[in-house]
């Protein structure tokens, strides 16, 4: 194995916004009421994911909230890949996690994330978590932006690159289009 590259994987509107994508009350906070906005995209989009960012196999990095609203609803489903991933989730208020295969990360967050990095391993994929892909941004963590972009203007809501300013050149490796108009782009930087 080789030291581990880490990849976003995010699901964001044209104006930026990854906040609530799948259910209305995923993520209210900050009066956010346009959650769900990309369901009826979903069934598309996700055989894009599965056939180019979720392929190989790789370990998941999650925030502690998309952790807790990923275990609802993946837990329950023996089918789930999720159940048998290797899952760091960052925490400062939990030491113990029920889904199984999970390990709380605490302290400073970009320092025990490059220090996994570090490790031999495979991949580490973060999914969603608007907190912690801001903090690997500030950290220069990011190796690869695996990035879904829809068709929609919500005006409103948490926003990837929203918290500073984070220079970078990126090569574009992969892009593909859904029937539905999703458009993703692989990134990675050079």
């Amino acid at each position: 194995m080789n030291k581990r590259k880490l990849a976003i994987l995010t699901f964001v509107t044209l104006d930026g916004v990854m906040q609530a994508l799948k259910l209305p009350e995923e993520d209210p906070s900050n009066g956010f009421d346009k959650g769900g906005w990309a369901d009826k995209y979903w069934d598309e989009v996700m055989a894009l994911v599965g056939k180019h960012a979720m392929d190989q196999p790789y370990d998941v990095l999650l925030g502690r909230k998309t952790s807790e609203l990923f275990s609802v609803h993946q837990s329950k489903d023996p089918r789930s890949p999720f159940n048998s991933f290797t899952k760091y989730v960052t925490t400062n208020t939990l030491s113990r996690l029920d889904w199984q295969h999970s390990i709380p990360i605490s302290g400073n967050i970009a320092k025990e994330v490059a220090r996994l990095k570090e490790q031999d391993g495979l991949l580490l994929q973060v999914h969603g978590s608007w907190q912690l892909v801001n903090t690997l941004l500030k950290n220069d963590l990011i190796d690869e932006f695996r990035l879904w972009t829809f068709p929609v203007i919500l005006g409103k809501g948490k926003r990837l690159f929203s918290n500073g300013d984070f220079p970078r050149n990126l090569k574009l490796v992969k892009s593909k289009i859904t029937p539905n108009g999703v458009v993703m782009s692989i990134y990675k930087r050079e």
